[in-house]
């Protein structure tokens, strides 16, 4: 039998396959910050189409710390009761699901929030700059509120039914530019050592881990880079994974990049050893070396295409979990083929809209797959040739109307 189709644990959680949806951003909230039934459309189709766990898009922490426009925000008990509709969703369907807790930092459009809050203002590449202003350092007072803000967000998500979340450390996100010192100067005890770096995700940790009941799911997902000179280094990665997994995380997704760097969208691809490309997932030699050094469970995002290459990751005891995310934009029913044998059938080509300062960014990777999201959501099928410009234009055009909006919402509470 193929190892895909195998039933593992995390505690009392049974997940009825090793296929994971790793989280990619649905931008289908509305101005509010609150779910709809386009959400539950959206992963009903994955849940009917086999998938063993869907972690969610990133949902927000705080209402004035938005991502992006039409991003989910949990902060009170507001939204239980369509909270409770999702989550049920994945139980009618045996799918796990966990929601992905994240807070932006620095990595905010400029304009989207009234202000925007980081561990150290350092300022962006030219390139992003004229996307993504500086943003203020934050207050110790401030670090201890979203602290606590990730473990409010994480006992809701377990009253409304999710099997768990996952913290956001990866991509360039808040707990990320703690983690790195290109992006954290401070000289207090949130910065310097790595011991300091990594002070804010242990802390995060122990709050969730205090807020919710043994069996609650906690996850994280974590760079095995920031592909950026004078980033953390391997060895820093090694001992962020073991002091985690020491804590008590329960299993780690292995990702890589940032907005700046930006591996997690394939941009690195044709810079990868000759041997991990031959076993596909961008991120398993890293695996591998970390798989001897924790014992909680590891899922490994990026790359995989094909049957053979997901069952020999999964045969090597690198890791326990194949993340998948961008495929499932364009074939819903992906896991039930995977599982019958069938290899991805959609390899879409880089995302490029022909206008350079657009393509150097990840951002296309973000919004071209929302939009296919979208069409999911109200029922139509996936359109793996979708024009890269037109999505980007109606994006830029919505944009524009959200942050003019974002302004006046930035002030209210979800």
């Amino acid at each position: 039998m193929s190892h895909l189709a195998e039933a593992t644990t995390i505690g009392n959680v049974t997940f009825k396959n090793r296929i994971i949806k790793a989280a990619m951003s649905e931008a289908l909230a509305n101005d509010a910050g609150q779910p709809s039934q386009l959400h539950f459309n959206l992963y009903e189709a994955w849940a009917k189409g086999g998938l063993g766990c869907a972690i969610t898009g990133n949902v927000m922490v705080d209402f004035r710390a938005k991502n992006e426009p039409g991003v989910v925000v949990i902060e009170s008990e507001r939204d239980l009761a369509k909270l409770q509709q999702w989550a049920e969703i994945g139980k009618q369907h045996g799918m796990v699901q966990l929601i992905q807790l994240s807070h932006p930092g620095r990595q905010c459009p400029k304009g989207l929030n009234k202000e925007t809050v980081a561990p150290s203002a350092v300022p962006f590449s030219p390139v992003l700059a004229t996307t993504f202003g500086t943003a203020r350092e934050l207050r110790e007072d401030e670090i201890l509120d979203i602290i606590q803000r990730f473990a409010t967000s994480a006992q809701i998500c377990e009253k409304a039914g999710f099997e768990g979340v996952q913290l956001h450390g990866a991509h360039g996100y808040l707990i990320s530019q703690f983690l790195s010192p290109l992006t954290n100067k401070r000289q207090d005890q949130w910065g310097g050592s790595i011991e300091n770096r990594m002070r804010f995700l242990l802390e995060i940790y122990k709050a969730v881990r205090a807020a919710t009941s043994e069996q609650f799911i906690i996850s994280v997902k974590l760079n095995s880079a920031d592909f950026q000179r004078g980033g953390i280094t391997e060895d820093e990665v090694i001992a962020v994974f073991k002091a985690i997994d020491e804590a008590g995380i329960d299993l780690i997704e292995i990702s890589g990049g940032t907005y700046e760097a930006p591996a997690m969208a394939g941009a690195k691809a044709d810079k990868r050893k000759v041997s991990t490309i031959a076993r596909e997932a961008y991120f398993l030699d890293f695996a591998e070396n970390i798989r001897k050094q924790v014992k909680c469970h590891l899922m490994v995002t990026g790359g995989f295409r094909t049957v053979a290459g997901m069952n020999a990751a999964l045969d090597s005891g690198a890791c326990e979990f194949i993340g998948i995310a961008r495929p499932l934009a364009v074939e819903t029913d992906l896991t039930d083929r995977l599982i019958a044998g069938q290899d991805v059938r959609y390899a879409v080509d880089k995302i490029k809209t022909g206008i350079p300062m657009v393509d150097k960014m990840a951002i296309m990777e973000i919004i071209w797959y929302a939009a296919q999201f979208k069409d999911i959501a109200q029922g139509k099928r996936p359109n793996p040739k979708l024009s890269p410009l037109k999505v980007f234009l109606k994006y830029a055009t919505g944009n524009i109307t959200a942050i003019i909006k974002g302004q006046i919402n930035s002030r209210r509470s979800a």
